[in-house]
């Protein structure tokens, strides 16, 4: 069965492979071990652009497997990983032969859980019966090629008024997962994004667009915004550091999001205690506005039906109202957790799942305020930061980090935007940030978190535009521009 609502009847095939086909044959060759092969396959393209020029376009035609093989009974279970993207017999016998010697080598994990089983209940190798239904697939934006996708990083020079660095990428992506626990699950995807800086002497902005479908992503629209801002930047002044009452532009606050979610919103996070949730579930920790779902199978996101591990996405909520409700989980920190906890579909692949569950589709709840402008009203007097940069956790358990504000950072007086300000180095506790929560935007836009290394998997989150009583600038850098 192959998930995914908006995607054809059929075996599911991306760049002329079936992703699950090769599953069956790697659990086949892997004969009687436990066992569960996951299959990523892409077709994509990435129209890199520079001073308004194109520099380094790519294009990539890739299919991966990655074995993994279990020893051992439940409490003494050894595992071993290995991966290739050799597909033909010799290639697929390396790789069950090396999964194998990492697992004889490995030591027993008594925390090691068994293989997922296959959702709903089904018998051992047939399709998943409760998969959800996901939109994400767009025939159009899978048959882009190279030449179409350097047209619309074309668009983007075209329309810009100043020189502009980015990038525009296309993908599509199919994920297959089998086991000899019995699962079989696949789903494919496509994603499109622009993301551009138009930068000069003295002066720079920055915007992006990204959706499951390249129609809904305007590079031309995407260049005149980051432009327009660009020349608002110029003449930057440098303001004291305090603790100032801030707007953040969705490109800002799905960031700085993301990176709270990494350990807050994840089982493991809260199992080990690095959440900044920890003890909190069922308190209220937040401003009453402030509602944050995980939500996968969001058609306004990049909708995922499984993950890697091949169970069903489920829409978790984090916070509602202010109020901790929970966080995702893979079957390992299910496990652990006990009291009847259950996998929400949260996996990543085998190879990375020591680091949990990943919150990959955040997104939060829309307000009540029109426009920018109406949050910088409800400021009066502040910041206005239109992104981040080189964001880091100081305190995972506390939920503060740290990084740069940049392309686009601006005074509020009076209830407007003001004059531009130099590249700010802010240090905040995201909870308290958003613990005194002065409005929220109707309108949400969806933010990339991707950075298209290694296999694609495109991420983003959907936010609106916040204003905050809280956000501490502890010191200034460099001004906008090259």
């Amino acid at each position: 069965m192959t998930a995914g609502g908006g995607a054809p009847r059929g075996r599911l095939t991306v760049a002329g492979l079936d992703p699950l086909e090769i599953a069956v044959a790697a659990l086949a060759a892997a004969g009687e071990e436990q066992a569960e092969a996951v299959v990523q396959v892409e077709s994509s393209g990435l129209a890199r652009f520079a001073a308004s020029e194109i520099h380094q376009p790519t294009l990539i035609e890739n299919a991966t497997v990655e074995l993994r093989v279990l020893h051992g009974k439940p409490g003494a279970l050894r595992a071993g990983t290995a991966s290739t993207n050799r597909l033909d017999e010799r290639g697929i016998a390396d790789l069950v032969r090396r999964a194998r010697d990492a697992a004889a080598g490995a030591t027993p994990d008594p925390e090691l859980q068994p293989l997922a089983a296959p959702a709903g209940g089904a018998p051992a190798g047939a399709p998943a019966a409760a998969l959800p239904g996901a939109p994400g697939w767009d025939a159009a934006t899978a048959a882009l090629d190279g030449a179409a996708q350097a047209r619309l990083a074309l668009a983007a020079i075209d329309a810009a008024t100043l020189p502009v660095y980015g990038f525009f990428t296309a993908g599509a992506t199919g994920l297959a997962v089998a086991s000899t626990a019995g699962v079989r699950a696949a789903q494919r995807t496509t994603d499109a994004t622009a993301r551009i800086i138009a930068a000069t002497e003295g002066a720079s902005g920055y915007a992006e667009r990204t959706a499951w479908a390249a129609a809904r992503v305007d590079p031309a629209a995407a260049a005149r915004e980051a432009c327009a801002r660009a020349e608002r930047t110029r003449g930057a002044t440098v303001p004291d550091v305090g603790v100032y009452r801030a707007v953040l532009e969705p490109y800002a606050l799905g960031e700085l999001l993301q990176w709270l979610a990494f350990d807050s919103f994840s089982g493991l996070g809260l199992l080990d205690g690095s959440s900044c949730l920890t003890g909190k579930l069922g308190s209220r920790c937040l401003d009453p506005q402030v509602t944050i779902h995980d939500d996968a199978l969001d058609p306004e996101g990049l909708p995922r039906a499984i993950d890697f591990e091949g169970t069903p996405k489920q829409r978790v909520a984090i916070v509602e109202q202010g109020i901790a409700r929970g966080v995702v989980w893979d079957t390992a920190t299910a496990a652990r957790a006990g009291a009847g906890q259950a996998t929400t579909g949260h996996a990543l692949p085998a190879a990375s799942r020591a680091y949990g569950p990943f919150s990959s589709a955040v997104a939060v709840a829309p307000g009540e305020a029109a426009s920018l402008d109406e949050l910088a009203e409800a400021v009066g007097d502040g910041i206005h930061v239109t992104r981040f940069h080189y964001l880091s956790i100081v305190s995972a358990r506390e939920g503060i980090i740290t990084g740069t504000t940049r392309d686009g950072t601006f005074r509020i007086r009076g209830g407007r935007v003001a004059e531009p300000l130099v590249n700010l180095r802010f240090t905040v506790s995201v909870p308290e940030l958003l613990g005194e929560v002065l409005g929220l935007t109707r309108e949400r836009l969806l933010t990339s978190q991707s950075d298209f290394y290694d296999d694609r998997f495109a991420y983003a989150a959907l936010v609106p535009a916040l204003a905050t009583a809280r956000f501490t600038v502890t010191g200034t850098g460099g001004g906008p521009g090259l």
